[in-house]
């Protein structure tokens, strides 16, 4: 990619164009081993070497993060009441411009994607790439194995009917069960409302999964990582 010093060196954080022109007069930019002097040259991000005060700047276009979202922490870019999942962020990351890819709720913890591709979210959020979604659940009922054929008939919950959904038991006794279930839309409170579509309330919810991407339980509530390349493949299942 062909652009100006002061814009890329801006895109990467480093600073406002009034603050790279002072950078610039303390010599602190070098392109290719030459100290620069002006903030209008432009640079190929795939040939030149950039560094400021004698550190390489990699050019990054797209970021990807992997969270696991805590409760009580909305899936937003902004809000005057909550916190949000970009405030959980370092300050390096602020001027990538992301956003959660989808949604969680304030009380569902778990994967969580942030980035700022539209296109990527665009494709793996669209309905008609059918990319699942798999929750555990903790329920206030005992999930039964007829349950099992409902959610794969789909739920009619007024307002729409759902696809063919995933219902594996993990524990069943009276008044309590764990299950995971696996989702191809993202509905507002699904998987809760097909829950209670049977008679029974979700009381604990994490999502695990995204196409073929699975939470790295490695990560504590509220951490996160950069994905790797053959994981961004995996939330689109291929």
């Amino acid at each position: 990619m062909n652009i100006r010093i002061d814009k890329f060196l801006g895109n990467m954080g480093i600073g406002t164009r009034t603050e790279i022109k002072k950078y610039i007069k303390q010599k602190l930019i070098m392109v290719d081993g030459e100290i620069i002097k002006s903030s209008s040259i432009k640079i190929d991000t795939d040939v030149n070497e950039v560094r400021f005060n004698n550190r390489i700047i990699e050019f990054r276009d797209k970021v990807y993060l992997m969270m696991n979202k805590p409760q009580e922490v909305i899936s937003a870019t902004y809000d005057n009441m909550h916190e949000t999942v970009i405030d959980l962020l370092d300050e390096d990351y602020h001027h990538f411009d992301l956003f959660p890819m989808g949604r969680l709720d304030i009380d569902t913890e778990g994967l969580l994607i942030l980035t700022n591709d539209g296109k990527l979210s665009h494709r793996v959020l669209s309905p008609k790439h059918h990319v699942n979604k798999t929750y555990y659940a903790e329920v206030d009922g005992q999930v039964l194995d007829e349950h099992i054929e409902i959610f794969e008939e789909g739920i009619d919950l007024e307002d729409f009917t759902t696809q063919p959904a995933t219902l594996q038991i993990i524990h069943s006794e009276e008044g309590y069960s764990e299950v995971h279930i696996t989702i191809s839309e993202g509905k507002f409170h699904q998987v809760k409302r097909m829950v209670n579509a049977i008679g029974m309330n979700v009381t604990y919810l994490k999502r695990l999964k995204m196409g073929g991407l699975e939470l790295d339980e490695t990560l504590e509530l509220g951490e996160y990582r950069e994905l790797e390349e053959a994981e961004i493949k995996m939330l689109l299942g291929e």
